[in-house]
């Protein structure tokens, strides 16, 4: 397969299917976190104010509509009653892990200090302490909820990056790519969400633009009308895009014959040649080839576990570059491509899929299964850019991990 273009065998080979999220156990799971949430703070909230059982409400509410966007998904019916039933649930899902993470670390907290208090004799207040510790519970998780949902709704603000290339060329310098990853377009994310990417992404100017993967959640009949609006992307050497985990999740094929019908360049293994500037007169070949910077695009990461002829490759990636090219991004959706990359010769790969953890405390986690959460970072002669999204999954919800635009220049490495 390495001297095959990836394309050229991908229609040969059959998907893996996909099968469908357990509802049920998952219904149960996080209803019995919510019967914990109510036993840990109902009766301490009872203490302190006749209202909780607004308490009790809430958390029934988010009980039984937290499964809602996956159920919604198998009926046809009533358009508008399933589009507010996903809302809910994915909003409810957001808060409620709020209260879930809150109520642990209260519990924790309590913990501690009794210990502290059995070790040093002191008195502990806890008639206040109790009571008061439940409070900021609902209260921190629902301002919490409430701020990252106008972080994830609002447009993606742009982040501007300069990385330091060893030995760039001189017509390479100053060369911008505008990198949108993880928008995730399905249940809350619609067309007028992606064209207001599109117009901030235009105004940017850029010499190419790149999506990182996770564009999509959901199959082309139900979202081809919602990611139309990116065939308006416009930069000198255009759109190219690279598959992530959720693309294979939602019919990655059918996508990638979607997107190249809207005119995006979609990189399977394979590289683009981009000729950055007129090189009509040049004298030599090596001021030809100084102008050109190879643009590579691998499938995503675990891409092989769902189609064998998508198994990600950087090295592949390269067959038939012209070698006196000495400038090579790789864009790769999970950051943990890097050591392949790094070692396959390029000097920049461009990587989402982490969300920078979207909201606390999941950016603790991320560590666990990537090399890098967000920004740049340093592997051995290359470097990696790992942006925290465009877009969001799941709950509508952003706190303490903007989502971006990214606008990476190339700049010549100093000293």
């Amino acid at each position: 397969m390495h001297g095959m273009r990836l394309a050229d065998v991908a229609s040969r080979a059959v998907p893996v299917p996909i099968a469908p999220m357990p509802i049920r156990p998952l219904s149960v799971l996080t209803a019995l976190l919510h019967v914990y949430i109510a036993l840990r703070l109902l009766p301490a909230l009872a203490m302190l104010t006749a209202a909780w059982p607004l308490a009790l409400v809430a958390l029934a509410i988010s009980a039984f509509t937290i499964p809602l966007p996956f159920v919604s998904r198998r009926s046809e019916r009533n358009a508008s009653l399933k589009e507010a039933l996903k809302w809910t649930g994915l909003i409810s899902m957001g808060w409620f892990s709020s209260m879930f993470v809150l109520t642990l670390l209260r519990d924790v907290g309590l913990l501690l200090t009794w210990l502290a208090s059995a070790l040093a004799g002191l008195q502990v207040p806890w008639s206040a302490l109790l009571p008061w510790s439940a409070m900021a519970v609902p209260v921190v998780a629902t301002l919490a909820s409430l701020v990252g949902f106008l972080n994830a709704r609002r447009t993606a603000a742009v982040k501007r990056v300069e990385v330091p290339i060893q030995g760039l060329p001189s017509a390479l310098e100053g060369f911008t790519i505008a990198q949108l990853s993880d928008i995730h377009v399905g249940p809350t994310i619609r067309s007028d969400y992606i064209q207001r990417i599109v117009d901030a992404v235009n105004r940017l100017g850029a010499d190419a633009i790149a999506i990182t993967g996770d564009l999509v959640d959901g199959t082309v009949a139900e979202l081809r009308e919602h990611i139309a609006p990116l065939a308006g992307l416009r930069a000198r050497h255009g759109t190219f895009v690279v598959t992530g985990n959720h693309e294979y999740y939602a019919g990655a094929h059918a996508w990638i014959d979607e997107l190249r019908r809207l005119g995006l360049k979609v990189l399977l293994n394979e590289h683009v040649v981009l000729q950055t500037r007129n090189v009509r007169g040049a004298q030599n070949d090596e001021e030809l080839f100084e102008s050109q910077l190879v643009l590579a695009g691998v499938t995503d990461f675990t891409a092989g576990h769902f189609d064998p002829a998508h198994q990600s490759d950087p090295h592949l990636a390269l067959h038939d570059a012209p070698p006196l090219v000495h400038t090579r991004v790789l864009l790769a959706h999970q950051p943990r491509s890097a050591p392949l990359a790094a070692r396959a010769g390029y000097q920049l790969q461009l990587s989402g899929h982490t969300h920078g953890g979207q909201f606390f405390p999941w950016n603790l986690f991320v560590p666990m299964q990537q090399p890098f959460t967000a920004g740049l970072h340093r592997l051995h002669d290359m470097w990696v850019y790992v942006s925290r999204g465009t877009g969001y999954w799941g709950p509508p919800k952003r706190f303490g991990a903007p989502s971006e635009i990214t606008l990476v220049t190339l700049v010549p490495a100093r000293g």
